[in-house]
């Protein structure tokens, strides 16, 4: 399949695809790091509370062009899974990805994303650290950060938690992602106080790739065929090869612009 293929060849539904985007031994932002980047030095700490380990951070190349990568990581076993509190970050982990932002703009160094979370974590330690507020300034400070950004979601994509990490310049997405506001099981509950429709839900919520590529809120679809690593490090060097020669005041508003256009009928 060719790397950005919109045509699916045996197309999922919409409950197919969200037991895709979680299945295990899915590729997790560690394997795309491994695979398409080199020289990775892992940044940790949000310099307030501690390590948050459902977010990884850190320096690396991609050919010869100096990045940040961030990304949710969930782990590849039970093990990893409970060390990375299955992807679900806390508020110090969005604000450690955030540091990693504001360095990557003082050297004018490009800024890659991984997304895959069914959500930012809800307990009590992380609204009392002030879950919301680190969501909102991270959304805040990427729209108008003075840097190229491109996010990529590679799993689930739930979400303020997701959206964290996704106001890029362009959103790709794999093509057995999701990106929704909310699961299909919270969904199912809020609106009808039945899980078993968990698969109408899927559908009425249009979380496919397909469905973000016709509602204007990806730019890619991601084939997840079997040459999907080097391919995508060949677009992304491509991509932001072209970002970085582009007026970075320009970069900024059609940034901005990007996401005040979602929604809009004339």
């Amino acid at each position: 399949m060719a790397l950005f293929d919109n045509l699916f060849g045996g197309e999922k539904n919409a409950h197919e695809a969200v037991a895709a985007a979680r299945a295990n031994g899915r590729n997790t932002t560690m394997d795309f790091i491994s695979n398409i980047f080199h020289g990775f030095i892992e940044m940790r700490g949000d310099r307030r509370f501690g390590d948050d380990k459902a977010i990884v951070s850190g320096l690396a190349w991609l050919a010869d062009i100096p990045v940040t990568v961030i990304g949710h990581e969930k782990g590849h076993n039970v093990k990893e899974r409970s060390q990375r509190n299955y992807g679900s970050p806390h508020p110090e982990g969005y604000r450690k990805a955030l540091r990693q932002m504001k360095l990557a703009e003082k050297f004018h160094r490009p800024v890659v994303c991984f997304v895959d979370t069914a959500g930012a974590y809800c307990g009590v330690g992380a609204e009392e650290r002030g879950q919301g507020q680190a969501i909102a300034e991270s959304i805040s400070e990427m729209i108008s950060l003075r840097t190229p950004v491109i996010s990529i979601l590679i799993g689930e994509g739930g979400s303020g938690g997701a959206l964290a990490l996704a106001a890029g310049d362009e959103v790709w997405m794999l093509e057995n992602a999701i990106y929704s506001v909310i699961s299909p099981e919270g969904c199912a509950s809020i609106l009808w106080k039945d899980p078993s429709r968990v698969k109408e839900a899927s559908e009425r919520l249009r979380l496919t790739a397909k469905d973000m590529l016709n509602l204007g809120v990806i730019e890619r679809i991601v084939s997840e065929g079997s040459s999907m690593f080097e391919d995508l490090k060949r677009v992304l060097a491509e991509t932001l090869s072209h970002k970085l020669t582009l007026d970075i005041n320009e970069l900024v508003e059609s940034r901005y612009n990007r996401f005040r256009r979602m929604g809009y009928t004339s």
